[in-house]
Formats: structure tokens, C-alpha cells, sequence
């Protein structure tokens, strides 16, 4: 964003000339030293009404007049450029737009969500939920006017450009949400991520059930579709009411428990450790529930003796501290 101050270059400008055609046109024309026609130049375009400096003739008052026209023009030019720089915040959307840029250098582990609609509103408010740290990017006026207001950390561009995903932080990035209306943008957005991120965790919506496969073929590791999930939720809730519940308030921990996730990274210490010797089946963690290998097999309900390896996603239910213990005994 350019720097408000910017905008007073062609103003400074003009006024430059016009002080130095005046000072110029003073020592031509009435004989004057340097100071005398630059004070009057000053006096004159300022219209403060002082008296001449020396006593001049018709062709110094001439002149003097066409200075005072084109002078004061100059100076009302410059006052309607500040005036326009207030008016619009210029210097209030400089310092946030600077605030914004410093936020995007030091986000680590975040994920960029492509598509601020009603699906990409909605992943927000989750991610801010669970304290999830994300941009957004977005080049729809109507959605940018929205974030703006709600003063959430973005980008205003094209997701598919390698520029605006670098700016993303795409190589820092924990993982990519394709949230935009448009199949084929979706599909150039993840081959666009999966280029400069090959590791990068992938989640693409599909308008159309055709699209899921070309884009599990330009690289998202999950492909949804809203109207699948939608159908399947509709279902679930007439089949099985009562279990739907129950995973929903398991899911957002309203009851005072949650299901949460564990990754085993190389720096874990419970790598080759068995469930028993790295503590997760003491009273205070969080209880197994499965633990998904990297092969995609999971093991549900694991014994005692089940050997943690790097890679294996661990999920656990628990209270908060049972979790919290979980995290810590395999960190």
C-alpha cells in the first residue's frame, strides 16, 4: 500500500514551481535581491494581506496578480488533497495495512483459507474457536469490506497466484483451505500450494461431485462436498439423532470433555514407547480412543502394548487437563 504522504508529491511539486517562477519572475522584472522576491512570493500566494516590499510598477503588479490567482490555486489544491486524506483514513488504513504485513511475517503453522463466503466465514469462526492461527484470502469487494470491518488478518488478491501465497506465508504454512466457489479456481489454488509445499495438508471444497477426483489429482489431501456432507448430516440427524448430539458436544467440548488429535513428530519422546511406557493409560491423561498409522489402518481401542511410531495420529477423550497431560507426555 503506497504511503499516504505520497499523495502531496504533485501538490509539493506545483507549489515548487510556483515560488520559483515567482522569485524568477520578482528579480526580472522589479531588480530585487533573493530574499526580497522570495518573501514576497510568500506573502503573496499566503494572501496574509502584508504590503509590498518595495513599491512596484504595472508590469510587477501585473504580475503579481497572475501570481496570486495561480498561487492560491495551488494552495487550495493542496489543502483538497489533505482534506480527501483525512476524509478516507488514509493514514489510519496505511497503519493497519502495515500492522497487517508485520502479522503476515511472523505467522508460523497457520493455515491459509482461500474464499472468505458463507463456507469460509464459517471455518473462521472454528479456527478462532480452537485458537487456530489462519489468514484469509479473498479479492471479492463484498467479502473484503467484511474483514476489514472484523479487523481478521488477510490478504486482497488472487489465491492462485504464487506472489499472494508467498505473502500467505504458504512455506511456513501448516496446511491450505480451499473454501472459493469455483471448481476450476480450486483446482489451479491446490496445484498452485501442493507446488511450493509439497508436505502441505490440503483441504479443497467441490461444488460439483465430478470435480473431487481432479482435485485429488492436483494434489488436496481432502477433497468435501458441501451437498454430500449436508445430505449425509440430514440423514444422520433423522437415523440417529441422539449420537449425532453426542459427538457434536464431544466435538466442541461443551459437556466439559473433548476428542482431540496428537501427532507424533520426530521430536516426540514417546517414539517406540508402547502406550503403558509413555503414560497414556495413567488416570490422569486423556483416554485412547485409536491410533491411525501412517499406512491409513487404524487401530481402534489399542492395548497396552500397542508401540507408538513417528507419524501415528493419536485420539484421545479426556477433559481439558487429561488432554493437556496426553499432549505434554508426548511432546
Amino acid at each position: 500500500m503506497e504511503h499516504p504522504l505520497r499523495r502531496f508529491r504533485l501538490p509539493a511539486v506545483l507549489l515548487g514551481i510556483v515560488i520559483v517562477v515567482g522569485i524568477i519572475g520578482y528579480r526580472l522584472i522589479n531588480g530585487w535581491d533573493l530574499l526580497d522576491s522570495f518573501y514576497m512570493v510568500i506573502i503573496t500566494i499566503s494572501t496574509v494581506g502584508y504590503t509590498e516590499v518595495h513599491p512596484q510598477g504595472p508590469a510587477g503588479r501585473l504580475f503579481t496578480s497572475g501570481l496570486i490567482v495561480i498561487g492560491v490555486a495551488t494552495m487550495l489544491y493542496g489543502f483538497g488533497v489533505f482534506a480527501e486524506t483525512l476524509a478516507d483514513n488514509a493514514f489510519g488504513r496505511y497503519r493497519r495495512e502495515r500492522q497487517l504485513q508485520r502479522d503476515l511475517k511472523h505467522l508460523r503453522d497457520h493455515f491459509i483459507i482461500c474464499g472468505y463466503g458463507r463456507i469460509g466465514t464459517q471455518i473462521v469462526a472454528e479456527f478462532e474457536e480452537h485458537k487456530v492461527p489462519f489468514v484469509v484470502i479473498d479479492q471479492t469487494e463484498e467479502a473484503l469490506e467484511r474483514i476489514r470491518a472484523e479487523g481478521r488478518l488477510h490478504i486482497e488478491g488472487d489465491a492462485s497466484k504464487e506472489d499472494v501465497l508467498l505473502q500467505a506465508g504458504i512455506e511456513r504454512a501448516r496446511g491450505l483451505v480451499s473454501a472459493v466457489d469455483s471448481d476450476e479456481r480450486a483446482v489451479y489454488i491446490v496445484l498452485a500450494a501442493r507446488a511450493f509445499n509439497p508436505k502441505l495438508y490440503i483441504v479443497a471444497r467441490a461444488g460439483r461431485p465430478d470435480s473431487i477426483r481432479r482435485l485429488e489429482l492436483a494434489g488436496a489431501t481432502r477433497t468435501i462436498s458441501p451437498y454430500v456432507m449436508a445430505g449425509h448430516r440430514m440423514a444422520e440427524l433423522a437415523i440417529r439423532p441422539a449420537m449425532v448430539d453426542l459427538l457434536d458436544t464431544l466435538h466442541h467440548g461443551e459437556a466439559g470433555i473433548g476428542v482431540e488429535e496428537m501427532v507424533m513428530t520426530p521430536a516426540s519422546k514417546a517414539i517406540g514407547s508402547t502406550l503403558e511406557e509413555a503414560g497414556l493409560l495413567a488416570p490422569s491423561a486423556a483416554r485412547v480412543l485409536a491410533v491411525r498409522k501412517t499406512d491409513g489402518t487404524v487401530n481402534v481401542n489399542p492395548p497396552a502394548s500397542a508401540r507408538l511410531e513417528e507419524g501415528d495420529l493419536v485420539i484421545a477423550l479426556g477433559t481439558e487437563d487429561q488432554l493437556f497431560e496426553s499432549a505434554s507426555r508426548l511432546r
